[in-house]
């Protein structure tokens, strides 16, 4: 058995800390078992762990989030890029077809799909693994994993079994899906032995296979990846559980929530303040969470969540927390923090100006050890001010030792990168007409390979 964990969205429902680039699963506001701060899909990968699962597993992901992944959970993680974001189909397809073409996994082999970030007890992890035999026993198209509810909650998609003489406690035959009923509604299907979905699907590897070729969808892994703006852009759901000829489901008593909204996300949150900022002791039911370097003093609210972060403020009830992703859809700023393998970037100004130059400034910290990639920029220039920590810096012809109070100028087209011999921190000022992410020529990303490549050309090694 395999397990594709899909690692994706944007999680604009906790906005503002949540962005394109670092989406809910990676927010780390939870304790983990050391008591530091951990993110969900640090606290999934753990629980992997801890039942023996993470070699059977893979994470498929964007092109933007996969520096995130590897940051947080190391860098032997195996991971399935998409080429573009598109929906669930798409990306289980790509993965299915890699684990077809690279590993030479057997049609007859159950590959089990879930959501990278689910806020589970390890036992649920353990549940995963009945899916196989249940499946082969039951010769059902797919099986799933449904959760027994404990409210009616209007937040999340429900199973509707089949009204059968003959019960098991097992599993049960799936008749059909409602989403997101009315509170009234899911108290009826609760009577109704409904189940929650949680968007764990299984399938035998031809299942699938053999639906991508019916669509005329080719299943090499490489030309799918070149070719996958050809697949819909719609969800797992819509393209293969709806038209299932025979789905079962196997209940799950345990502990499960989606931690998607602020208001669902606080009931599992350790402390009531992350960050500075003072929380009156009048205020009830109210979490503080604040990345910036400013205080955030709240007094006299209850049951308000206040989360602030380089990329906006929100002050919200919880109850109506949810509404926020359709409040900023109409937003179209930059991202202003990113979190990377070697460290993290904050936007802090951005102008533009008449004649069309623009100007970016950023704080950029390189952790100890870490180094940025050796690259060079087409249509923008910059100036580093270096202000903290010491590091190596490769330039054109050559590797010197920097310090804080050096100011470094890289015109555009000028080769270079960093290292940081301890933690270094430099302001960076980008000016230039459309600068974007994308005006980014990399060279090489490893450091040994930079000092190789000096050595080879002879050009200078001042360090």
């Amino acid at each position: 058995m395999k397990l594709i964990l899909l690692s994706g969205g944007s999680g604009k429902r906790l906005w503002p800390l949540s962005n394109d680039t670092r989406s809910k699963q990676f927010l780390k506001v939870l304790e983990g078992e050391d008591g530091q701060k951990e993110s969900m899909v640090q606290r999934v990968w753990r629980q992997l762990e801890s039942v023996n699962l993470t070699n059977s597993s893979i994470i498929a992901t964007s092109k933007i989030q996969s520096e995130m992944i590897y940051s947080q959970i190391g860098l032997d993680v195996p991971l399935i890029i998409e080429p573009e974001r598109r929906d669930t189909f798409p990306a289980i397809a790509l993965a299915t077809s890699y684990l077809n073409t690279k590993e030479k996994m057997d049609r007859n082999e159950v590959v089990v799909v879930l959501p990278v970030d689910p806020y589970v007890e390890n036992k649920f992890f353990q549940k995963l693994t009945e899916i196989e035999s249940a499946l082969i026993n039951s010769k059902a198209d797919l099986a799933l994993i449904g959760v027994q509810p404990t409210y009616p909650s209007s937040k999340y998609g429900y199973i509707i079994p089949k009204m059968e003489k003959e019960k098991t406690n097992l599993q049960v035959n799936v008749d059909y899906f409602i989403e997101k009923p009315n509170e009234i509604e899911a108290q009826s299907l609760i009577e109704a032995n409904a189940l929650w979905n949680c968007g764990v699907f299984g399938f035998k590897l031809g299942y699938l296979l053999d639906i991508l070729e019916k669509k005329g969808l080719r299943l090499d892994y490489q030309e799918l990846y070149e070719n996958y703006s050809d697949l819909p852009k719609n969800s797992f759901d819509y393209e293969v559980v709806e038209k299932a000829k025979k789905i079962i489901a196997l209940p799950y008593n345990g502990y499960w929530k989606d931690l998607g909204t602020w208001n669902t996300l606080t009931e599992e949150m350790s402390s009531v303040q992350m960050g500075k900022g003072i929380l009156s002791s009048d205020s009830y039911n109210t979490h503080l969470v604040n990345e910036l370097d400013i205080p955030v003093t709240i007094v006299g609210l209850n049951n308000v969540v206040v989360a602030a972060s380089p990329d906006g403020i929100l002050v919200s009830d919880k109850a109506s927390s949810p509404k926020i992703k359709d409040m900023i859809s109409a937003f179209d700023q930059k991202v202003m923090y990113e979190e990377r393998l070697w460290g993290w970037s904050k936007v802090l100004d951005y102008a533009s100006y008449p004649n069309g130059q623009e100007m970016v400034t950023k704080r950029i910290c390189i952790l100890e050890g870490k180094n940025s990639s050796y690259h060079f920029h087409s249509f923008r220039d910059e100036v580093w001010t270096i202000v903290k920590g010491e590091g190596e810096l490769a330039l054109d012809e050559s590797i010197t030792r920097v310090k804080a109070g050096d100011i470094i100028h890289l015109p555009s087209g000028k080769k270079h990168g960093i290292k940081a011999i301890s933690e270094l921190e430099f302001i960076e000022v980008q000016t230039g007409i459309g600068i974007n992410d994308r005006d980014f020529t990399r060279l090489y990303f490893n450091w040994k390979d930079v000092i190789e490549e000096f050595n080879r050309t002879k050009s200078k090694v001042i360090i």
